[in-house]
């Protein structure tokens, strides 16, 4: 059913028009997180037919300057977390000669610590994501022994061998120390977690650090406002749509892209169509949200079937 829903929407042709007419002269930028090899190989297979991939550094560029103009159909690609199994996309990259941004945890890569989530129960971790980040990990220590700091004897993250060997290819931004729902933060520790990702990986990456990306996709306007303390260039969402040269520096859209997709759901998804489907439909359910939840809008997307 999942199929036939994707093929019959790029069968309409509005995802055609949606790349002539709206994506044509703005920034699209897609947002993955832990694709396979072979899947990404036919995403991009997929992607460079359809749009011009650039860097995310040269939409800032273009923001900031004015002076050269981007493609048309200008296309960024982001991964989100540093999960290991991105070290396995290098070679993909290399081929299609394509860049990427990947938003790491500054406390989780390099280590065998874990993703919180990752240890969270099935049943419980869209609940989890609802409450105070601090009741959280009590929660989830008295549950599974998942401390933010512990060493597993199994990682799931990439390595810092890794993170330089990718870095030919890549460029790394944050994604804050340690995935927290930063709504959910008080408000020191929000800062410490956007902040503190930011002078981490500038210190053991080497690089400068301008982009920071919302854990889960949640945000508020204080989220903003620590990343513009923080001296971050911008930051992104997932909340769908495209980029001008106006659009908020700290709530730049993303297009959510499911890992292992079909052909027809990736030309699907990257035109928008997608994202603005997902908005209709929670607007006319008068659907509320105390906040901005990534998960949310991939458990509506897994629900067909």
């Amino acid at each position: 059913m999942r199929r036939f829903v994707f093929l019959l929407l790029r069968l309409t042709g509005l995802p055609f028009l949606l790349r002539e007419l709206m994506q044509r002269r703005r920034v699209s930028i897609l947002c993955y997180h832990d694709p396979r090899p072979e899947d990404f190989e036919r995403h991009l297979r997929v992607l460079t037919k359809l749009y011009n991939v650039i860097p995310l550094c040269r939409y800032l560029d273009w923001r900031r300057t004015g002076e050269s103009e981007l493609p048309r159909k200008a296309l960024v690609i982001t991964l989100d977390d540093g999960h290991k199994g991105n070290f396995l996309l290098r070679e993909v990259l290399r081929r299609h000669d394509v860049p990427a941004t990947i938003f790491v945890c500054s406390g989780v890569i390099g280590t065998r610590r874990h993703f919180w989530w990752k240890e969270a129960p099935d049943t419980e971790r869209e609940r989890l994501k609802q409450i105070d980040h601090t009741e959280r990990l009590l929660k989830l220590a008295a549950d599974t022994g998942f401390t933010e700091t512990r060493e597993y004897t199994e990682r799931q993250a990439l390595s810092m061998e890794e993170t330089e060997e990718l870095g030919r290819f890549v460029s790394f931004q944050s994604h804050t120390r340690f995935h927290p729902v930063l709504p959910t933060c008080g408000d020191k520790q929000a800062m410490e977690e956007i902040r503190g990702s930011k002078i981490e990986l500038e210190r053991v990456l080497g690089t400068s650090v301008s982009a920071l990306a919302y854990p889960n996709g949640s945000y508020t306007e204080r989220e903003m406002q620590f990343a513009r303390e923080a001296g971050y260039e911008c930051a992104l969402t997932t909340d769908g749509g495209y980029n001008g040269r106006n659009n908020d520096r700290y709530r730049l859209p993303r297009l959510c892209m499911s890992d292992g997709a079909e052909e027809n759901e990736v030309v699907v998804k990257a035109s928008g169509l997608w994202s603005a489907w997902e908005r209709c439909r929670r607007h006319l359910s008068a659907e509320q949200t105390p906040f901005r939840d990534r998960a949310a809008n991939v458990a509506q997307d897994n629900a067909i079937s």
